[in-house]
């Protein structure tokens, strides 16, 4: 295998010119391969062993590529904290291509682009690494998720509130298109550019809205199905994004952005990490109603091509808003499902009071939520739950199944700082161990009891996440 037999198509560019800019990845001085997910390079049609070597670290980094490939910084906008921002974009970002299976092949920190906004382009090792280990944890818990191909080290410094080891991550995904893309592309008025997007996105993500009576209007309920579903699995494995700009919900309905994202500890709804989320706006609890406002801006982008499918504007804004009406019903119901599951109630169970009474109680009795499930399987039931618990058992639930949909191991908050303070400062074994542990979340195995333990409150107490930018 060579960089000039690698396939990557340039489909992105070659059909929205007007949402890419064309842009060359910064040469690192010093390239060292930190991490490489050699089962999904695999499955990329990609050697291991060749990506190890200076020309495949060349694809990593985005300075060897194939002639067919056409890097661009994508062109979006988005609603940060409920303000909008019209044009954002790949500041630090670059889209290699797209396999040809259609994932992209992206770059984080790969240096300065038009859209840097005074940034620098650049990424530090730690984030890198906290985006790969939580995004391949997420993997592995079943979360649609964007992966993580590489990190490489680029032996320069970053410098940041100290100065930090530089690094590239790779990153694979069903498509980078977001929310904020089609933001822009209505911010412009081009209702030619905004068709053709929402074209592009019907193609590569839900294919069967194309022969739907309204395209359009089915593209934005398929989009509503996949984040609802979405959520409902953040929810069910304590998954806190902390961002949740539009710029950051993409219509493939995989997670992205792994910045200031944390998994939660003791059950509490209010829970926040993020250091740059001082009102809670994307609380853990706040989760699914920030997700039905993000789909609201979706709608909003979606009513000049609803228009113009019979009726104008008032029918499309009817359309819109009876069809987002769909959101809280469909998640709730995926949420209901998880909980089932992982109560190992059948899917005939029908006393959703024992499910919807659970998360209160968990608050109540400051339970911790990974832990919880695992223990009521084996009979471990904190004392002020035991009245709900008798209820439980007597629905005879399958504890088995609840074993194969609980994790023991999750990237535990004081596990990934751990790990990152060690790779930044030379010893990657720490981030290796917990990517060996988390790559098998259902599993118990002797000797990584310290995977599964929650963190001790001084840890808890004050813990704060960061965007790493």
């Amino acid at each position: 295998m060579t960089a000039s037999t690698v396939a990557l198509d340039n489909r992105f560019a070659r059909e929205l010119p007007e949402l890419a800019v064309s842009w060359q990845a910064v040469t690192p001085p010093q390239p060292t391969l930190a991490v490489l997910n050699e089962p999904l390079a695999s499955e990329l049609g990609l050697d291991p062993q060749w990506l190890r070597s200076d020309e495949g670290i060349g694809l990593l980094t985005g300075t060897r590529l194939p002639s067919t490939a056409s890097p661009v910084a994508q062109v979006y906008a988005g609603h940060q904290f409920g303000g909008l921002q019209p044009r954002l974009g790949d500041g630090r970002a670059l889209l290699l291509g797209e396999f040809p299976d259609g994932r992209d092949l992206h770059l984080k920190g790969s240096g300065p682009t038009p859209l840097s906004r005074g940034g620098d382009g650049l990424a530090a090792l730690g984030p890198m690494l906290r985006e790969y280990i939580v995004s391949e944890g997420m993997h592995a818990l079943g979360v649609p998720t964007t992966r993580s191909l590489s990190v490489v080290a680029t032996g320069a410094p970053v410098h940041r509130e100290t100065v930090l080891p530089g690094a590239v991550l790779a990153r694979v995904a069903a498509s980078h298109l977001r929310v904020g893309s089609f933001v822009y592309a209505a911010s412009t008025g081009d209702a030619g550019l905004l068709r053709r997007l929402a074209d592009h996105a019907i193609a590569r993500h839900h294919p069967e809205c194309a022969d739907a009576p309204d395209p359009y209007l089915a593209l934005f309920d398929a989009v509503i199905t996949v984040q609802a579903e979405l959520i409902a699995r953040w929810m069910l494995v304590g998954f806190i994004h902390g961002v949740m700009n539009t710029d950051n919900v993409l219509v493939s309905g995989e997670t992205i952005d792994f910045g200031p994202c944390a998994f939660l500890e003791v059950f509490d709804p209010a829970t926040v990490y993020s250091s740059i989320d001082s009102w809670g706006r994307y609380a853990y609890g706040n989760q699914p109603a920030i997700t039905g406002w993000n789909l609201a801006r979706f709608a909003e982008t979606l009513l000049p091509l609803l228009a113009q499918s019979g009726g104008g504007t008032d029918a499309a804004i009817e359309l819109a808003t009876a069809t987002l009406g769909e959101f809280a019903p469909r998640y709730q119901a995926a949420w209901r499902s998880g909980m089932r599951a992982k109560l190992g109630l059948g899917q005939e169970h029908s006393d959703d009071a024992l499910v919807d009474e659970l998360p209160g109680l968990l608050t109540e009795h400051a339970v911790d939520h990974t832990s919880f499930f695992r223990g009521l399987a084996r009979g471990d039931v904190p004392l002020g739950l035991l009245d709900w618990v008798t209820r439980w058992r007597a629905l005879a639930p399958d504890t088995a199944a609840m074993n194969r949909v609980n994790p023991v191991y999750i990237p535990r908050n004081h596990l990934v700082e751990e790990a990152l303070a060690a790779a930044t400062g030379g010893d990657l074994a720490p981030a290796h161990r917990l990517l060996d542990a988390i790559g098998d979340p259902f599993t118990e195995r002797p000797g990584l009891e310290r995977y599964a333990a929650p963190a001790d409150q001084e840890f808890t107490a004050g813990y704060r996440t960061f965007c790493g930018t």
